[in-house]
């Protein structure tokens, strides 16, 4: 049974999403239970509606509820202890959940997440990991906003994260990780990237296969199952992708009611066209998956619907199914056992700037 705590109040919408998205979920995840944190009067009713769900389900009610546009630090001053957000991640870390879901605040959910599960030991700073629909199939992508900048340590961090997922969701022994740079040569990029590159191949991981550096289009190629960047470039390029699956859609449309015998033409290719806007449908990929932390929180993207929501849900689901958490500590021990005086001189230096 996996056990899922859900911010019923989280993203644009609140209840009038979750909960159809939740009916989706159980519908097509029998083994899966539901505990829900939000208002009572907004809530109840719609579980009324959707009895699916209030069978599967433990409902618990919150006054407060962190709204989209406060700041991390107002949403942990008047939300901690007691809003449908903190007591969603709080059911992880007292093990009545094992994965949280929130399409709110990300900022908000990001520090209250770090402030209520802590970091992993080693962890300087967790990392969202996002699903990316590519060539090949799909490819596990982070940081895409957690970080801004990344030292090599770092770095290395994520892409031990990273593959632990891949392994997770993709069911690959050894993902392939490329570091995302402006060329593939060696002596190309930041400091920071060509250190990381140059640890990972002397580390020879068992549980990785290095690939090398990547450059931006290797990401919708699919070059690598796991793509390893900082969280500035990661979040651009994650966000140029959506706009541009979203241009290339309208293109589309624009192009097929153009004239009468565009529009003939697409009856004859609609099953074709029916499957590349499901392959383009970010719905189907919704859901940024925190690394780094100790228990798995799920950021849903604020404005989707229903069916983005359940898309998150059931990302959150395959997460805990796969015991990620455990798989993450097993490689961060690996790792770090290997070169503990240079982990350690890291955090001194870091120690002492602060």
């Amino acid at each position: 049974m996996i056990r899922i705590a859900i911010d019923a109040m989280g993203g644009d919408h609140g209840p009038e999403v979750v909960i159809p998205g939740l009916d989706k979920v159980a519908e097509r995840r029998p083994d899966v239970r539901f505990l829900i944190f939000g208002r009572d009067d907004l809530v109840r009713p719609l579980l009324a509606k959707f009895p699916r769900v209030a069978g599967v389900s433990e409902f618990t009610h919150c006054e407060i509820a962190v709204r989209m546009d406060d700041k991390p630090s107002q949403a942990l001053r008047q939300g901690r202890w007691k809003s449908s957000m903190w007591k969603a991640i709080e059911a992880v870390k007292n093990d009545d959940a094992d994965v949280c879901v929130s399409a709110g605040n990300t900022g908000a959910l990001m520090a209250m997440s770090k402030f209520c599960l802590r970091t992993m030991v080693s962890i300087e700073r967790p990392a969202i990991a996002a699903i990316w629909p590519t060539v090949r199939g799909e490819s596990v992508v982070l940081d895409v906003g957690a970080t801004i900048g990344a030292d090599a340590h770092q770095l290395i961090d994520f892409a031990i994260l990273g593959s632990a997922m891949a392994r997770a969701i993709f069911a690959i022994e050894r993902p392939s990780v490329g570091l995302l740079n402006v060329g593939v040569e060696e002596i190309k990029g930041q400091e920071e990237v060509k250190e990381a590159g140059r640890l990972l191949r002397e580390s020879n991981l068992k549980t990785m296969d290095y690939h090398g550096f990547v450059e931006g289009d290797d990401i919708g190629l699919g070059s690598v199952d796991v793509v390893v960047t900082e969280g500035f470039a990661g979040n651009i390029a994650l966000k140029t992708a959506e706009g541009t699956a979203k241009q290339i859609g309208e293109y589309l449309r624009a192009a097929m009611s153009r004239t009468l015998m565009s529009k003939i033409g697409y009856v004859f290719a609609r099953d074709a066209f029916n499957r590349l806007r499901e392959k383009m449908d970010v719905r189907k990929i919704n859901g940024g998956v925190f690394l780094g932390l100790n228990g798995i929180v799920v950021k849903s993207h604020g404005g989707t619907d229903d069916e983005g929501f359940a898309a998150a849900v059931e990302l959150g689901y395959d997460m805990g199914r796969s015991r990620l958490i455990d798989g993450i500590r097993r490689e961060l021990e690996s790792f770090h056992g290997r070169m503990p005086e240079k982990r350690g001189a890291a955090q001194d230096d870091s120690a002492s700037e602060e």
